[in-house]
């Protein structure tokens, strides 16, 4: 599948998918618009002292990168489980200049240069917690997240990559806090945006958990209430959407 590197509005770059028709990020701002939407309008409004994350499409990491400094910077302990079909290579990734190679990151116990660290996101190996950081760890898992399961309250994926098949999918350590929901748009990959999904991710989440996403569409935030979520609607990044969705798992739903 070809890929094309843009550059979005606030100068972070993102990739293009001529075959779809779509970007990975918002040419508003890439950066921007994950910062907002899943540190920000997410990580920031979680009340978990160390909160379990799923991202529903790894991408570019950058998500990842912006939990990760969120985590260090406040000193939370974060799990993060990244789900993701198509992965990218370092060698696309390194193209995007999300870091530069001056920039330090200081940690709890020592300063290092950063684009070691994001590297290290995306050639960790797979289906496998990692601790990045003394505040991150990172599992990324190789599958269709249509294929994801809940049997008996615990996670399953059917016909899974050999990387994870023969994984016992408690390791995925639900239940989550947050759902970073980052998946192509509905016009563009509308398997995504199913019922069945949202009813799924509404059993992994923990009484009080959040999923936020860049899609106000009315179509999704109805299936987030019959999946059984409260939905808010939050004014969009900067530059960017004029809206997007945020969903909690409240107390006495289904």
């Amino acid at each position: 599948m070809k890929i094309i590197i843009e550059k979005t509005d606030d100068g972070s770059a993102t990739l293009f998918v001529p075959e779809l028709n779509e970007h990975y990020h918002s040419t508003k701002g890439a950066r921007t618009e994950s910062q907002h939407i899943f540190i920000e309008m997410g990580l920031k409004a979680s009340a978990s002292t160390a909160p379990r994350i799923l991202e529903v499409g790894f991408g570019t990491g950058l998500n990842a990168w912006l939990t990760l400094k969120e985590a260090e910077q406040s000193g939370r302990h974060i799990h993060y489980t990244g789900l993701e079909l198509y992965p990218l290579e370092w060698q696309t990734i390194e193209q995007l200049g999300y870091i530069s190679n001056d920039e330090q990151l200081t940690t709890s116990d020592r300063q290092q240069p950063a684009i070691e660290l994001f590297k290290q996101l995306h050639t960790s190996p797979w289906g496998k917690d990692v601790q990045l950081t003394p505040h991150f760890t990172l599992q990324k898992v190789e599958t269709d997240v249509n294929k994801l399961r809940v049997e008996n309250g615990e996670l399953r994926v059917d016909n899974a990559n050999d990387s994870v098949v023969n994984s016992p999918f408690s390791t995925l350590h639900s239940p989550f806090n947050l759902v970073y929901f980052d998946a192509f748009a509905p016009e563009k990959q509308p398997e995504m945006w199913s019922q069945e999904l949202f009813n799924c991710l509404f059993v992994l989440l923990d009484e009080g958990g959040i999923l936020t996403t860049y899609c106000a569409k009315g179509v999704v935030r109805r299936m987030l209430q019959t999946a059984g979520f409260t939905v808010e609607r939050l004014p969009g990044p900067p530059g960017g959407k004029r809206e997007i969705l945020r969903a909690r798992k409240t107390r006495n739903e289904k």
